[in-house]
């Protein structure tokens, strides 16, 4: 990999101020007529190492550190120090290292984020300082070019719930996988908190906790506080891609919807985990040589998540295979807590969210249910016969053995994809649904696992429905274009992009979606998908010709090399 580039860059800053400037620090890498240049021979040991030697060397400190949350630590002090040196590193050791910087080990730094506070990393914008909030924007946007921001409430942590300011840590580690893996540059990046207090109990009884201690704020105040950011957004970074991350379920889709038609926005939560496993779900009807509306679809989950991945599925089946809204809808049967989400279970058990995917009564007049006339999961199963199953509940164990058997016995191929995050709350453990369906199951799940042993004693690879196999590069295709906005179908163009990569199509033994390896080419290919419907569409704010776009696509991404400096007065600093 090479290690210097012949892009040049003019910088204003000299001495400490370089040194301690993440962005442009290179530590030893300072060339000596750069260490001249910049006021830094006396301040760095003579020998002028390369970037690979900084990696090397890098990791090598990183492995002493057995414990991935000292992984974690190490790996953002470094972040802090040396933007180039971090991002080396990651790229050189992807797959070993994204459960560090992001799930499942970020969760536990989110978690204990006023214990492990060093620096600031991000904008904390803070409830009691609304009346500042554009004043405190502009301290760290202007003038730059921004082309994105990441921003979190908080609410929805990643599977551990109300984490308070401890969001930023959400927020700074999905802006990292936008570098890492879709190659925007982290100088035109922003990561947000929204501090609007906290319902987590734990956090305010902390005296060592960082945000602002007070019960979460609602209502009214809620909206306005976050309408002022969003403006903010859209009247100083029109062009910028607004991702919002972890709301919780009451926000999430609301606000999503609110500014959907104003403002290039997206959320993770909700449509990056639907276009994955709309990716994983094209791929397996692709081996089973059926289309997506030939499916019967059972959702065990509704909250967020679940309701963001039916939501994708069906406008999945709409635009390919050309089905209206309400037949489309008839393909789902959901269930939550209450079971499967009938008519009958009335205006207080049924979220308006919900109501497009609400099944008639009529339908199941002869169905078993408990005593609250609740249907479970095993009866919708012996009564829909689906062909595909998708956990999206943090259920561990829900899809017991005759759950996986029942649904077996109606399909040849059972496409059954437990989603819940971490591994410890999976629905099922894809062995056991491998050994339940004789190895005809195709599986894909929300974290990773090891390849099962077919009854040919082949192995087959578990497929993750990991987003960040995608949303980096549906907001790079978006970003890139200066869209408008994220369209429903820029986001359906990039998940049918990602299945046409997958190994399945190849080998029917084989995985569902590329292996995590191939993260950086398959956001690639679909920020091309993304970038040729904007332009297609007409949502694009460039006039590219679409044959252009890779090029275009390429010459704007960010590579973690070392750019040679030249010291100017009027440069960047």
């Amino acid at each position: 990999m090479s290690t210097a580039t012949s892009k040049v860059m003019r910088v204003a800053l000299r001495g400490d101020s370089i040194l301690t400037h993440p962005r442009f620090n290179k530590g030893t890498g300072f060339s000596t007529a750069e260490r001249k240049a910049f006021g830094l021979t006396g301040r760095l040991p003579f020998c002028v190492n390369t970037l690979e030697e900084q990696c090397v060397r890098a990791y090598d400190q990183l492995l002493v550190r057995e414990e991935p949350i000292r992984k974690n630590s190490f790996l953002q002090s470094l972040k802090d120090q040396n933007w180039v040196l971090y991002y080396g590193l990651l790229t050189r050791h992807l797959k070993e290292l994204i459960p560090i910087i992001y799930t499942p080990t970020q969760a536990d730094a989110i978690a204990n984020y006023s214990h492990l506070f060093r620096r600031s990393e991000g904008m904390y914008l803070t409830f009691p300082n609304e009346e500042t909030m554009e004043r405190d924007f502009l301290e760290q946007t202007k003038g730059r070019d921004i082309q994105l921001f990441v921003v979190s409430d908080a609410e929805a942590i990643l599977g551990i719930g109300d984490q308070g300011v401890g969001g930023i840590g959400i927020a700074t580690a999905k802006s990292a996988i936008y570098t890492l893996l879709a190659g925007i540059d982290p100088s035109k990046a922003v990561s947000v908190t929204l501090d609007v207090g906290t319902d987590n109990q734990g956090l305010l009884n902390d005296p060592l906790y960082v945000g602002w201690p007070n019960k979460r704020i609602r209502g009214a105040a809620y909206d306005r506080f976050v309408d002022k950011f969003v403006q903010l957004v859209r009247k100083h970074h029109p062009h910028s891609l607004l991702h919002f991350e972890d709301f919780g379920i009451g926000n999430a889709k609301r606000l999503l919807d609110l500014y959907h038609d104003k403002h290039a926005v997206f959320n993770d939560d909700i449509q990056g985990t639907g276009a994955v496993t709309l990716a994983a779900l094209t791929s397996a009807v692709g081996v089973t040589k059926s289309k997506l509306s030939d499916q019967r679809i059972v959702v065990y989950g509704a909250g967020t998540a679940g309701l963001g991945i039916t939501r994708q599925l069906r406008d999945g089946i709409m635009a390919i295979d050309r089905l209206s809204e309400a037949d489309a809808n008839k393909k789902f049967f959901l269930l939550d807590r209450f079971g499967l989400i009938k008519q009958s279970l009335g205006s207080s058990k049924i979220r308006p969210d919900v109501r497009e995917f609400v099944r008639p009564d009529a339908e199941w007049a002869d169905a078993s249910a408990n005593e609250r006339g609740e249907v479970g999961l095993l009866e919708v199963v012996k009564k829909v016969k689906p062909t595909v199953l998708v956990g999206c509940s943090t259920q561990a164990g829900a899809f017991t053995e005759e759950v996986v058997k029942e649904m077996a016995k109606h399909t040849e191929r059972p496409i059954i994809f437990p989603l819940s995050n971490p591994s410890r709350l999976v629905e099922v453990h894809p062995s056991d649904a491998n050994d339940w369906t004789g190895g005809k199951a195709l599986l894909a799940t929300g974290s990773p696992f090891p390849p099962c042993k077919q009854p040919n004693g082949k192995e087959y690879v578990i497929a993750e429905c990991n987003n960040a196999l995608i949303y980096p590069g549906l907001g790079y295709g978006a970003m890139i274009t200066q869209a408008s906005i994220m369209t429903d179908t820029m986001i359906i163009a990039g998940a049918r992009r990602l299945a046409s990569l997958s190994p399945a199509l190849k080998d029917p033994d084989n995985a569902l979606l590329p292996d995590f390896s191939e993260a950086k080419h398959v956001n690639f290919e679909v920020a091309v998908a993304v970038a040729e419907q904007a332009i297609t569409e007409g949502s694009a704010g460039v006039e590219w010709r679409k044959e252009d776009i890779r090029e275009k696509i390429r010459e704007n991404m960010w590579i973690p090399e070392y750019a040679k400096f030249v010291y100017d007065e009027r440069g960047e600093k």
